[in-house]
């Protein structure tokens, strides 16, 4: 008679801690203008890094590339 396995296989995919996170990130850099206009490079690396780095942003760091 086969048992069937009690070890868990592990589990591909994003955690939902990760993807809170950048919730909260995107909601963050879109109240402080990252967001509006990304016409350039520079602007949508600062919009990424302002979504993920969001703790800087709440402390008033700017994160806008010139």
């Amino acid at each position: 008679m086969r048992y069937a396995s009690t070890a868990a296989a592990p589990r591909a995919g994003v955690s939902w801690v990760v993807v809170f996170w950048l919730v909260i990130g995107a909601i963050v850099a879109a109240t402080h203008h990252y967001w509006s206009n990304i016409h350039t490079l520079k602007a949508v690396i600062s919009a990424i890094l302002a979504t993920i780095l969001w703790p800087l942003v709440l402390l008033h760091i700017n994160l806008h590339i010139h």
